[in-house]
């Protein structure tokens, strides 16, 4: 019965890390995306800065949870 729940925890441990790796791809292009906007624009306005902030901030903490999980996007594609 043990080695059962080591498994499942080993499945559900995988499950969640490329579920953080979808994550953190789809984010990253977000940022990108809002980025580039702006670089195009010419005044861009305070609250679209601020979205670009906020999406920044979530990027790198993904990014810090993947590292804390020695998880690598190399490998992932």
């Amino acid at each position: 019965m043990n080695c059962m729940f080591w498994r499942r925890k080993g499945w559900l441990k995988k499950q969640f890390d490329q579920q953080l790796i979808k994550e953190l791809e789809s984010m990253r292009d977000e940022w990108m995306k809002q980025k580039h906007l702006i670089e195009k624009s010419i005044e861009p306005s305070a609250e679209v800065l601020m979205d670009l902030k906020i999406t920044e901030a979530k990027y790198f903490f993904l990014i810090r949870e993947a590292k804390r999980r020695r998880l690598s996007l190399k490998g992932a594609k």
